[in-house]
């Protein structure tokens, strides 16, 4: 899915390995899709959702085209082809503290 704003695009996709989280990432990436009408993108963003093997955990990936300040909670940024990572794992944490948690990252101020 792909959300266009003048200041940038929005995009979240997800590789599970299990049906564990896809009920929670079915509805995180629902309200992904809505954060663009709340305001507008000072960046590309992607969010990828998923799972490794054994783990148990739902990892989460916000890429950001350029750099942005750091988010409590968030390791990164690392520097990759498409910009710049930051990565959260979650684990019994309600939908909805998890979307607070990625929607900060999204709208992290640009550097």
């Amino acid at each position: 899915m792909i959300r266009k704003s003048p200041g940038g695009n929005l995009s979240s996709t997800h590789k599970l390995l299990t049906d564990h989280w896809a009920e929670d990432v079915e509805a995180l990436e629902a309200a992904i899709g809505r954060l663009q009408a709340t305001r507008p993108l000072a960046n590309d963003c992607s969010v990828v959702f998923f799972e490794i093997a054994h783990d148990g955990h739902l990892h989460v990936n916000v890429t950001h085209r350029y750099p942005t300040k750091e988010v409590r909670g968030w390791a990164g940024p690392a520097h990759v082809d498409s910009g710049f990572l930051h990565n959260r794992t979650f684990a019994d944490a309600p939908t909805a503290q998890v979307l607070r948690h990625i929607r900060d990252m999204v709208f992290a101020p640009p550097l």
